[in-house]
């Protein structure tokens, strides 16, 4: 296959702490020769488990950022055993836009993997990671949350896997990472997800949906700082004990969590995120607005459970996701 025309101005088998970029070359009408500059940082003490740190998969996504500049400009390598490969913008041009897809070719990261060496920008990023940086690592975080047009609980979450050991491990580390929630969870389509690439390579993979809205608060901040934390004591690569507090877990075992609006409108919740309903509850209506006096389409759950997720912000079109239910896993 073509090789990536990614560049790192890092090495990633030196010792040491380095900042950086993997530099891209895209040329565009204001730089004919110029670059995507995507900021990465290594840092490598001795022989031990790598852990690839990611955040921005998509733009308008800032917890997982948040995290990990801090965390770049913070780690010293006396503090590690092993490497830690950090990249806070995966999709940097989306980031620099703040959307949830690039500006320069509508490509959606994290559905966009393995991507191709002689593709769109996007798809040159993908296939970098899927080749060069994913290869790399013994565990993998990738920050997300509910970017402009949706709202979720703050949860770390890994998948059901058919290898029942890989999975396991990824439990583990959600347990470790120690957000309020945490989510055995369920994807509406696996392909093309940096997820589904991780996993098919044996790699310990765990994400997050810690808020939405398109920003971050001091909570949600808060989380992504302290589970990052967690995960490398956790994994043995930073120094001291992870420090973890009480957990939820929660399970999303089908497609009846989910809820889908047919027809567009305004949505009134009559729910809010973490309320307990039932099956057949109402969790929203959507309200026609061309014109006055028709009834509201109403949501309902078709599971019993929590409400993990809830389309934001006021206005839905026909086939957004309204809202979606988690079960409670007892204690």
């Amino acid at each position: 296959m073509r090789a990536s025309p990614i560049s790192p101005t890092v090495d990633f088998s030196a010792e040491g702490v380095q900042h950086g970029f993997l530099r891209l070359p895209y040329s565009r009408d204001d730089s004919a020769w110029g670059s995507v500059m995507i900021p990465v940082s290594v840092v490598k003490n001795g022989e031990g488990p790598t852990a690839l740190l990611t955040g921005g998969n998509h733009g308008d996504e800032y917890e997982g950022p948040i995290a990990l500049f801090d965390l770049a400009r913070s780690l010293k390598v006396e503090e590690i055993t092993g490497r830690v490969i950090i990249v806070p913008a995966m999709n940097y041009p989306a980031f620099l836009a703040g959307t949830r897809t690039s500006p320069i070719d509508k490509g959606n990261m994290n559905r966009s993997f393995p991507g191709a060496p002689n593709g769109t920008v996007t798809q040159k990023i993908a296939d970098y990671f899927q080749r060069m940086l994913l290869p790399l690592a013994d565990i993998v975080l990738d920050f997300h949350s509910g970017g402009r047009t949706l709202d979720f609980l703050p949860f770390c979450a890994a998948h059901i896997l058919p290898d029942k050991a890989q999975e396991a491990k990824a439990f583990e580390l959600v347990h470790a990472f120690g957000a309020p929630w945490s989510m055995k969870m369920l994807e509406i389509d696996a392909v093309g997800m940096y997820d589904t690439a991780a996993e098919e390579m044996g790699k310990i993979f765990i994400t997050t949906e810690l808020g939405g809205g398109g920003t971050a608060t001091a909570k949600s901040a808060g989380i992504a700082k302290r589970g990052v934390t967690n995960l490398l004591k956790s994994a043995g690569i930073l120094n001291g004990a992870a420090q973890t507090g009480q957990t939820v877990w929660l399970d999303m075992p089908d497609g009846n969590c989910f809820s889908f609006a047919e027809d567009g409108g305004l949505i009134e919740p009559l729910v809010d995120l973490g309320d307990t309903v039932k099956t057949g509850d109402a969790v929203a209506r959507i309200y026609p607005v061309g014109r006055t006096g028709i009834a509201p389409q109403e949501i309902r759950a078709k599971m019993d459970g929590i409400l993990a997720a809830r389309h934001f912000p006021g206005l839905v079109k026909p086939g957004d996701c309204v809202s979606v239910v988690a079960a409670v896993v007892p204690a």
